[in-house]
Protein backbone atom coordinates (compact mmCIF):
# COMPACT_ATOMS: atom_id res chain seq x y z
CA UNK A 1 0.00 0.00 0.00
CA UNK A 2 3.09 2.59 0.84
CA UNK A 3 4.47 1.69 -2.21
CA UNK A 4 1.36 2.50 -4.01
CA UNK A 5 1.00 5.66 -2.75
CA UNK A 6 4.26 6.58 -3.42
CA UNK A 7 4.30 5.74 -7.03
CA UNK A 8 0.51 7.84 -6.92
CA UNK A 9 2.69 10.80 -5.42
CA UNK A 10 5.52 10.56 -8.29
CA UNK A 11 3.22 10.62 -10.65
CA UNK A 12 1.46 13.43 -9.81
CA UNK A 13 4.78 15.37 -9.40
CA UNK A 14 5.46 15.08 -13.01
CA UNK A 15 2.75 15.75 -14.40
CA UNK A 16 1.81 18.84 -12.59
CA UNK A 17 5.10 20.78 -14.70
CA UNK A 18 2.97 20.12 -17.53
CA UNK A 19 -0.50 21.07 -16.33
CA UNK A 20 0.91 24.34 -14.56
CA UNK A 21 1.26 27.23 -16.82
CA UNK A 22 1.77 31.15 -15.65
CA UNK A 23 -0.81 32.73 -17.58
CA UNK A 24 0.30 36.16 -19.59
CA UNK A 25 2.09 34.76 -22.81
CA UNK A 26 0.57 38.02 -24.85
CA UNK A 27 2.01 40.59 -22.22
CA UNK A 28 5.17 38.63 -22.12
CA UNK A 29 5.53 38.66 -25.71
CA UNK A 30 4.62 42.28 -25.80
CA UNK A 31 7.61 43.23 -23.29
CA UNK A 32 10.38 41.31 -24.75
CA UNK A 33 9.35 43.03 -28.20
CA UNK A 34 9.15 39.35 -30.19
CA UNK A 35 7.50 36.51 -30.56
CA UNK A 36 9.74 32.80 -30.26
CA UNK A 37 8.45 30.73 -32.45
CA UNK A 38 9.93 26.79 -32.45
CA UNK A 39 9.80 25.72 -36.17
CA UNK A 40 11.49 22.52 -37.75
CA UNK A 41 15.03 22.13 -37.87
CA UNK A 42 14.56 22.29 -42.23
CA UNK A 43 11.78 21.40 -43.57
CA UNK A 44 11.42 22.77 -47.56
CA UNK A 45 8.25 24.78 -48.10
CA UNK A 46 7.35 24.92 -44.43
CA UNK A 47 10.05 26.05 -42.44
CA UNK A 48 13.48 26.53 -44.00
CA UNK A 49 16.21 28.79 -43.52
CA UNK A 50 18.45 30.33 -46.74
CA UNK A 51 22.17 30.77 -46.29
CA UNK A 52 21.52 34.47 -44.70
CA UNK A 53 19.77 32.54 -42.37
CA UNK A 54 16.27 34.00 -43.00
CA UNK A 55 13.18 31.45 -42.25
CA UNK A 56 10.69 30.90 -44.73
CA UNK A 57 7.90 28.59 -45.18
CA UNK A 58 3.53 27.84 -44.32
CA UNK A 59 4.61 26.98 -40.72
CA UNK A 60 7.27 30.38 -40.72
CA UNK A 61 4.22 32.31 -41.80
CA UNK A 62 1.98 31.29 -38.92
CA UNK A 63 4.49 32.89 -36.87
CA UNK A 64 4.55 36.13 -38.39
CA UNK A 65 0.99 36.43 -38.60
CA UNK A 66 1.23 36.51 -35.04
CA UNK A 67 3.66 38.53 -34.76
CA UNK A 68 2.18 40.89 -37.65
CA UNK A 69 -1.05 40.67 -35.18
CA UNK A 70 0.15 41.40 -32.40
CA UNK A 71 3.41 44.64 -33.43
CA UNK A 72 1.64 45.14 -36.57
CA UNK A 73 5.04 43.84 -38.26
CA UNK A 74 5.40 40.44 -39.27
CA UNK A 75 9.48 40.89 -38.64
CA UNK A 76 9.51 40.82 -35.04
CA UNK A 77 9.49 36.87 -34.70
CA UNK A 78 12.77 35.09 -33.60
CA UNK A 79 12.84 31.29 -34.67
CA UNK A 80 13.94 28.22 -32.83
CA UNK A 81 14.56 25.04 -34.37
CA UNK A 82 13.52 22.01 -32.96
CA UNK A 83 13.71 18.02 -34.09
CA UNK A 84 10.23 16.11 -32.99
CA UNK A 85 11.77 14.69 -29.75
CA UNK A 86 12.35 18.78 -28.52
CA UNK A 87 9.37 20.31 -29.22
CA UNK A 88 7.12 19.73 -26.66
CA UNK A 89 9.40 20.18 -24.31
CA UNK A 90 10.68 23.75 -25.23
CA UNK A 91 6.97 24.96 -25.22
CA UNK A 92 5.83 23.24 -22.08
CA UNK A 93 8.85 24.53 -20.71
CA UNK A 94 8.65 28.48 -21.77
CA UNK A 95 11.66 28.73 -23.89
CA UNK A 96 8.96 29.03 -27.11
CA UNK A 97 5.54 30.96 -26.91
CA UNK A 98 4.13 29.20 -29.99
CA UNK A 99 4.56 25.79 -31.83
CA UNK A 100 4.42 26.07 -35.64
CA UNK A 101 6.08 22.87 -36.23
CA UNK A 102 4.62 20.32 -38.74
CA UNK A 103 2.61 18.89 -35.54
CA UNK A 104 0.12 16.86 -35.71
CA UNK A 105 -3.32 17.19 -33.47
CA UNK A 106 -3.97 13.88 -31.66
CA UNK A 107 -6.42 13.61 -28.55
CA UNK A 108 -3.06 12.74 -26.44
CA UNK A 109 -1.23 15.48 -26.89
CA UNK A 110 -4.56 17.84 -26.76
CA UNK A 111 -5.38 16.23 -23.45
CA UNK A 112 -2.11 14.77 -21.73
CA UNK A 113 0.64 17.52 -21.98
CA UNK A 114 -0.64 20.75 -21.33
CA UNK A 115 -0.50 21.78 -24.52
CA UNK A 116 -3.98 23.40 -26.96
CA UNK A 117 -3.78 23.28 -30.70
CA UNK A 118 -5.03 26.23 -32.09
CA UNK A 119 -6.47 25.11 -35.48
CA UNK A 120 -5.08 23.36 -38.99
CA UNK A 121 -2.78 24.92 -41.32
CA UNK A 122 -2.12 21.97 -43.04
CA UNK A 123 -4.30 18.40 -43.52
CA UNK A 124 -1.64 15.73 -44.30
CA UNK A 125 -1.83 12.05 -44.55
CA UNK A 126 1.13 9.63 -44.06
CA UNK A 127 2.51 8.12 -47.04
CA UNK A 128 5.44 6.05 -48.73
CA UNK A 129 8.77 7.09 -50.61
CA UNK A 130 10.17 4.41 -52.44
CA UNK A 131 13.55 4.25 -55.17
CA UNK A 132 11.90 4.00 -58.68
CA UNK A 133 14.54 1.35 -59.60
CA UNK A 134 12.82 -1.20 -57.01
CA UNK A 135 9.79 -1.17 -59.21
CA UNK A 136 7.45 -0.98 -55.93
CA UNK A 137 3.85 0.73 -57.09
CA UNK A 138 1.98 0.08 -53.46
CA UNK A 139 2.04 0.09 -49.74
CA UNK A 140 1.14 -3.81 -49.77
CA UNK A 141 4.42 -4.01 -51.59
CA UNK A 142 6.54 -3.22 -49.03
CA UNK A 143 6.25 -6.34 -46.87
CA UNK A 144 10.24 -7.24 -45.48
CA UNK A 145 11.23 -3.67 -45.56
CA UNK A 146 13.19 -1.54 -44.25
CA UNK A 147 11.99 1.71 -43.35
CA UNK A 148 13.83 5.01 -42.38
CA UNK A 149 11.74 6.92 -40.41
CA UNK A 150 12.03 9.77 -37.66
CA UNK A 151 11.83 8.88 -34.01
CA UNK A 152 9.72 10.88 -31.68
CA UNK A 153 6.74 11.58 -34.34
CA UNK A 154 2.73 9.65 -35.12
CA UNK A 155 4.79 8.27 -37.68
CA UNK A 156 6.25 5.55 -35.88
CA UNK A 157 2.89 4.17 -34.77
CA UNK A 158 0.81 4.90 -37.83
CA UNK A 159 3.60 2.87 -39.67
CA UNK A 160 3.44 -0.17 -37.00
CA UNK A 161 -0.66 -0.14 -37.30
CA UNK A 162 -0.50 -0.39 -40.68
CA UNK A 163 2.15 -3.10 -41.35
CA UNK A 164 0.14 -5.12 -38.18
CA UNK A 165 -3.21 -4.29 -40.12
CA UNK A 166 -1.93 -5.65 -43.42
CA UNK A 167 0.46 -8.66 -41.78
CA UNK A 168 3.07 -7.51 -43.16
CA UNK A 169 6.83 -7.57 -40.84
CA UNK A 170 9.22 -4.48 -41.45
CA UNK A 171 12.70 -3.39 -40.04
CA UNK A 172 12.62 0.04 -38.58
CA UNK A 173 15.63 2.61 -39.08
CA UNK A 174 15.07 5.26 -36.81
CA UNK A 175 16.79 9.15 -37.01
CA UNK A 176 16.12 11.97 -34.89
CA UNK A 177 16.11 14.23 -37.93
CA UNK A 178 14.28 14.59 -40.96
CA UNK A 179 17.40 15.71 -42.95
CA UNK A 180 18.88 12.15 -41.68
CA UNK A 181 16.20 10.44 -42.56
CA UNK A 182 17.01 11.82 -46.11
CA UNK A 183 20.40 10.81 -45.71
CA UNK A 184 19.72 7.22 -44.77
CA UNK A 185 17.45 6.55 -47.69
CA UNK A 186 19.46 7.99 -50.06
CA UNK A 187 22.82 5.81 -49.15
CA UNK A 188 20.68 2.82 -49.07
CA UNK A 189 20.46 1.96 -45.49
CA UNK A 190 16.25 1.59 -46.20
CA UNK A 191 14.10 0.76 -48.77
CA UNK A 192 11.55 2.46 -48.34
CA UNK A 193 11.12 6.37 -46.63
CA UNK A 194 7.92 7.26 -44.72
CA UNK A 195 6.39 10.35 -43.21
CA UNK A 196 3.91 12.67 -43.72
CA UNK A 197 3.06 13.25 -47.70
CA UNK A 198 3.68 16.77 -47.59
CA UNK A 199 7.35 16.33 -45.69
CA UNK A 200 7.86 13.17 -48.21
CA UNK A 201 7.69 16.10 -51.03
CA UNK A 202 9.37 18.50 -49.43
CA UNK A 203 12.32 15.77 -48.35
CA UNK A 204 11.91 14.36 -52.07
CA UNK A 205 13.36 17.38 -53.66
CA UNK A 206 16.35 17.63 -51.06
CA UNK A 207 17.28 14.15 -52.58
CA UNK A 208 20.84 14.58 -55.07
CA UNK A 209 18.27 13.15 -58.00
CA UNK A 210 14.73 14.02 -56.97
CA UNK A 211 13.90 11.61 -59.70
CA UNK A 212 15.20 8.63 -58.92
CA UNK A 213 12.66 8.37 -56.12
CA UNK A 214 8.84 8.37 -56.22
CA UNK A 215 5.79 9.14 -53.49
CA UNK A 216 3.17 5.93 -53.71
CA UNK A 217 -0.31 6.97 -53.69
CA UNK A 218 -1.56 5.56 -50.46
CA UNK A 219 -2.38 7.81 -47.41
CA UNK A 220 -2.64 5.44 -44.65
CA UNK A 221 -3.65 8.16 -41.63
CA UNK A 222 -4.76 11.64 -40.84
CA UNK A 223 -2.41 14.06 -39.99
CA UNK A 224 -4.09 17.50 -39.37
CA UNK A 225 -1.34 20.03 -38.83
CA UNK A 226 -1.40 23.00 -37.07
CA UNK A 227 -0.12 25.78 -34.33
CA UNK A 228 0.17 24.83 -30.65
CA UNK A 229 0.52 26.81 -27.45
CA UNK A 230 0.50 26.25 -23.81
CA UNK A 231 -2.65 25.54 -21.86
CA UNK A 232 -4.12 27.90 -18.98
CA UNK A 233 -3.27 30.83 -21.24
CA UNK A 234 -6.72 31.52 -22.71
CA UNK A 235 -5.47 35.00 -24.08
CA UNK A 236 -2.38 33.71 -25.66
CA UNK A 237 -4.48 30.81 -27.19
CA UNK A 238 -6.96 33.13 -28.14
CA UNK A 239 -4.62 35.42 -30.64
CA UNK A 240 -2.62 32.37 -32.19
CA UNK A 241 -6.17 31.03 -33.45
CA UNK A 242 -7.51 33.91 -34.73
CA UNK A 243 -4.28 35.04 -36.45
CA UNK A 244 -5.07 31.42 -38.56
CA UNK A 245 -8.36 31.96 -38.80
CA UNK A 246 -7.57 35.25 -40.42
CA UNK A 247 -5.75 34.54 -43.28
CA UNK A 248 -8.50 31.42 -44.24
CA UNK A 249 -11.01 34.26 -43.86
CA UNK A 250 -9.44 36.62 -45.66
CA UNK A 251 -9.16 34.13 -48.61
CA UNK A 252 -13.10 33.25 -48.53
CA UNK A 253 -13.43 36.76 -48.71
CA UNK A 254 -11.59 37.51 -51.43
CA UNK A 255 -9.17 39.97 -49.48
CA UNK A 256 -5.39 39.79 -50.26
CA UNK A 257 -2.44 41.32 -49.99
CA UNK A 258 -2.95 43.02 -53.61
CA UNK A 259 -6.15 44.64 -52.90
CA UNK A 260 -6.71 44.90 -48.83
CA UNK A 261 -6.03 48.89 -49.36
CA UNK A 262 -8.42 49.20 -51.62
CA UNK A 263 -10.69 47.15 -49.69
CA UNK A 264 -10.11 49.78 -46.44
CA UNK A 265 -11.07 52.57 -48.28
CA UNK A 266 -13.82 51.16 -50.41
CA UNK A 267 -15.87 48.54 -49.18
CA UNK A 268 -18.94 47.91 -47.99
CA UNK A 269 -19.20 44.67 -47.66
CA UNK A 270 -19.52 43.77 -43.77
CA UNK A 271 -17.67 40.74 -43.59
CA UNK A 272 -14.56 42.11 -44.73
CA UNK A 273 -15.30 45.49 -42.88
CA UNK A 274 -15.33 43.45 -40.04
CA UNK A 275 -12.03 41.38 -40.83
CA UNK A 276 -9.67 44.55 -41.50
CA UNK A 277 -10.97 46.21 -37.89
CA UNK A 278 -13.53 48.98 -39.26
CA UNK A 279 -16.78 47.49 -37.87
CA UNK A 280 -17.89 45.05 -35.18
CA UNK A 281 -15.94 43.93 -32.36
CA UNK A 282 -11.81 44.63 -33.95
CA UNK A 283 -9.69 43.70 -31.56
CA UNK A 284 -11.88 43.86 -27.87
CA UNK A 285 -11.31 40.67 -26.64
CA UNK A 286 -7.88 39.88 -28.48
CA UNK A 287 -5.36 42.44 -26.71
CA UNK A 288 -4.71 43.59 -30.03
CA UNK A 289 -5.19 46.40 -32.20
CA UNK A 290 -7.93 47.13 -34.18
CA UNK A 291 -6.63 46.50 -37.50
CA UNK A 292 -4.54 42.92 -36.73
CA UNK A 293 -6.35 41.19 -39.09
CA UNK A 294 -5.45 44.06 -41.65
CA UNK A 295 -1.94 43.82 -41.02
CA UNK A 296 -1.97 40.00 -41.33
CA UNK A 297 -3.19 40.12 -44.80
CA UNK A 298 -0.86 43.15 -45.88
CA UNK A 299 2.41 42.06 -44.74
CA UNK A 300 1.75 38.15 -45.37
CA UNK A 301 -1.47 37.84 -47.59
CA UNK A 302 -4.59 35.39 -47.25
CA UNK A 303 -4.37 31.69 -46.45
CA UNK A 304 -3.95 30.98 -50.63
CA UNK A 305 -1.27 33.09 -50.86
CA UNK A 306 0.93 31.50 -48.41
CA UNK A 307 0.14 28.01 -49.40
CA UNK A 308 0.85 28.31 -52.94
CA UNK A 309 4.01 30.63 -52.34
CA UNK A 310 5.68 27.98 -50.09
CA UNK A 311 4.59 24.69 -51.12
CA UNK A 312 1.70 25.39 -53.95
CA UNK A 313 2.09 25.68 -57.80
CA UNK A 314 4.29 28.69 -57.03
CA UNK A 315 6.64 26.84 -54.97
CA UNK A 316 9.09 23.94 -55.76
CA UNK A 317 7.00 21.85 -54.32
CA UNK A 318 4.02 22.43 -56.34
CA UNK A 319 1.02 20.55 -54.01
CA UNK A 320 -2.23 20.98 -55.36
CA UNK A 321 -4.82 22.48 -52.35
CA UNK A 322 -6.51 19.24 -52.18
CA UNK A 323 -8.28 18.82 -48.89
CA UNK A 324 -6.47 22.27 -48.12
CA UNK A 325 -8.66 23.99 -50.43
CA UNK A 326 -11.65 26.30 -48.92
CA UNK A 327 -15.04 24.44 -48.00
CA UNK A 328 -16.47 26.44 -50.87
CA UNK A 329 -13.97 24.40 -53.39
CA UNK A 330 -14.25 21.02 -52.36
CA UNK A 331 -11.77 21.65 -48.92
CA UNK A 332 -11.70 21.59 -45.58
CA UNK A 333 -10.77 24.90 -44.66
CA UNK A 334 -12.93 27.08 -42.97
CA UNK A 335 -13.06 29.84 -41.47
CA UNK A 336 -15.22 30.75 -38.27
CA UNK A 337 -17.67 33.88 -38.59
CA UNK A 338 -15.88 37.42 -37.33
CA UNK A 339 -18.58 39.26 -35.77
Amino acid sequence: MRLTQTFAAGAFLFVMPFAFVQAGTLDTVKQRGHVQCGVNTGLPGFSFPDDTGRWSGLDVDVCRAVAAAVFGDAEKVKFTPLNAKERFTALQSGEIDVLSRNTTWTQTRDTSLGLNFTGVTYYDGQGFMVKKNLGIKGAKELDGAAVCIQAGTTTELNLDDYFRTNNMKYSPITYDKGAETVKGFEAGRCDVLTSDQSQLYALRIQLKDPDSAMVLPEVISKEPLGPVVRQGDDEWFNVVKWALFAMVEAEDLGVSSQNVDEMKANSKNPSIRRLIGLEGIAGKGLGLPDDWAYQIVKQLGNYSEAFERNVGQGSPLKISRGLNALWTAGGLQYPPPFR
